[in-house]
């Protein structure tokens, strides 16, 4: 990510760690950032759930029937995908709106919108990790919270970043989650309270813990690429 393009690039210099198996200082956790802005840290282990399967979700997902399978308490509406979304085939470049509470913290209007990872992470080390399966899906946004939601001039929402890193293990996949909040924010300190963070992180670990009790069966149900459910007697 070129400083140009981004004036928050300098967060992100140590995103390719992500990539790696190794452990790292914080897995699950928030961390007030130098700038103010706070990373909200997950890792959520998703036994019988595959990358790939979590890749195929964000293509698939479309109703607010959907969003609740995925978080029942806290996934309030589903409003529409942008043009973008190519329903089974792609959904990096397309924008999203929903509305979701943080469990205690009322409902809130959110706004995303993805990017290939490649933007982000540097694209060899990308590519060797789906190679060495030390990554099996990947999936990057620009985030925006609120009525009126900063957006740039290609459409961004301006208050801050969200990264999946999903890698497959022996008894499905462990996804580690990455968020930063306060981009926009003129006192992040104020306007972004640890609470926040600590809500996210809860709900991001239910979502996805979510997710991987009911996505096997749907992914073989629904998917079109021929990718057959394995017969469990």
């Amino acid at each position: 990510m070129k400083t140009a393009e981004n004036p928050h690039a300098h967060l992100f210099t140590d995103i390719n760690a992500l990539l790696s198996r190794k452990p790292l200082p914080i897995e699950t956790g928030i961390q007030r950032l130098s700038n103010g802005m706070l990373l909200v840290s997950v890792r959520t282990e998703m036994p019988g759930c595959k990358s790939r399967m979590a890749d195929w979700w964000f293509k698939f997902f479309e109703t607010t029937q959907h969003i609740k399978w995925w978080h029942p308490h806290d996934h309030v509406t589903h409003s529409g995908w942008d043009e973008h979304w190519k329903k089974g085939e792609s959904y990096v470049g397309a924008t999203i709106h929903a509305t979701e509470a943080l469990g205690d913290i009322p409902p809130v209007a959110a706004t995303i919108k993805f990017h290939d990872p490649a933007e982000l992470f540097d694209p060899q080390q990308l590519d060797a990790a789906y190679t060495n399966n030390e990554a099996g899906a990947v999936v990057y946004a620009r985030i925006g919270f609120g009525d009126h939601v900063k957006i740039d001039a290609k459409g961004d929402p301006l208050d801050g970043y969200m990264v999946h890193v999903f890698r497959d293990t022996a008894t499905g996949c462990v996804l580690r989650s990455r968020f930063y909040l306060g981009a926009s924010a003129k006192d992040p300190i104020r306007e972004i309270p640890d609470e926040l963070g600590l809500g996210l992180m809860v709900h991001c670990y239910s979502e996805f813990t979510y997710l991987s009790r009911f996505i096997p069966s749907l992914y073989y149900a629904e998917n079109k690429t021929g990718d057959k459910a394995p017969l469990p007697w």
